[in-house]
């Protein structure tokens, strides 16, 4: 009799440990952008990936981008979204596009840099000095995009609302503004190639505005959330490589979301870049390193717990 109390007590501790491991997976919603944006479909991907591979189900939506994204968070809609960095800092310290400090969410990882371009079908806008005058799509009010376009234009000492005739357009509108010949150019910060200039590219002969290294340097020393970056022609057969700036994009996460959950997240991502990298172009800029990178926000002890089990440490 006690050695079968022996065994039935065995079974019972066995099924308790299947049933407590089963449980450590929740469901996330993810925020990413609009459908012609990068983090649309980029997050589709890695959403797919994590639910495939651990027992948290994430589930990939469209959003207004980054500060909506945050706000998303705030009123508990979302547990994990796509920031731009810079975007991440004014949240965190309660400036530009915050009125006061929120510190309710934490880093998941940096994933890619995502560029700022300015995208025209107009050739002789080879400079962002020549954009004054123009009409100029420079983002939803308020958006990152916003404020990458102010940063830029205020570079080459342009007035976003004296010297340009602005418009404040998602990348799709400011696509199709573009082939109505309703604007002269558009901001768009994504990591390229974003899907609007892509599609755009494949009617029309596309050309981005090149940023000098003068006013680069002057624009780092200014705001250093930016880093100096290339965009190659053949990314939308440009007749010549660009030069501009990028921002880095970073998932975030509530405070509240597991442990569990975070991990599942960004071990899913970076044990499986191969599989991502095959669905998505941007899989190819994965790296563990750069992932690491992002100071502005302190990560989520998810995160921690995976980048110490690659013996990397993260704030």
């Amino acid at each position: 009799m006690k050695k079968f109390l022996a065994i039935v007590l065995v079974v019972i501790l066995a099924l308790t440990a299947v049933a407590c491991s089963g449980s450590k997976g929740g469901k996330l919603t993810f925020t990413t952008g609009g459908e012609q944006g990068t983090y649309y479909g980029f997050g589709t991907v890695l959403a797919g990936k994590v639910s495939d591979k651990t027992k948290t189900t994430v589930t990939a939506i469209t959003s207004g981008g980054s500060k909506a994204n945050i706000e998303a968070m705030g009123k508990n809609d979302a547990q994990l979204g796509f920031v731009q960095s810079d975007v991440a800092a004014y949240a965190y310290q309660g400036t530009r596009l915050f009125e006061k400090a929120d510190t309710s969410f934490s880093t998941v990882a940096a994933l890619y840099m995502e560029q700022v371009q300015i995208v025209t079908l107009n050739p002789d806008i080879k400079s962002v000095a020549d954009l004054k005058g123009k009409s100029v799509s420079i983002g939803a009010a308020g958006s990152g995009v916003y404020f990458n376009a102010v940063d830029v234009l205020g570079a080459y000492g342009i007035d976003a609302d004296k010297d340009i005739n602005p418009t404040y357009q998602s990348f799709g509108d400011s696509v199709e503004a573009l082939q109505d010949g309703k604007i002269d150019a558009a901001f768009m910060v994504a990591g390229a190639p974003t899907t609007a200039v892509t599609s755009l590219s494949a009617t029309k002969q596309v050309y981005l505005v090149s940023l000098d290294d003068e006013h680069i340097d002057k624009l780092i020393a200014d705001s250093p959330y930016y880093s100096k970056n290339v965009i190659a022609k053949d990314v939308y057969n440009t007749p010549e490589d660009v030069t501009t700036v990028a921002v880095m994009a970073v998932v975030i996460a509530r405070n509240d979301a597991t442990e569990d959950d975070v991990y599942n997240f960004i071990s899913a991502v970076f044990d499986n870049i191969p599989e991502i990298a095959a669905a998505h172009a941007k899989g190819n800029e994965l790296d563990l390193t750069f992932a690491a990178s992002y100071g502005s926000v302190p990560y989520h002890p998810g995160a921690v717990k995976y980048f110490k089990e690659k013996g990397i440490t993260v704030k």
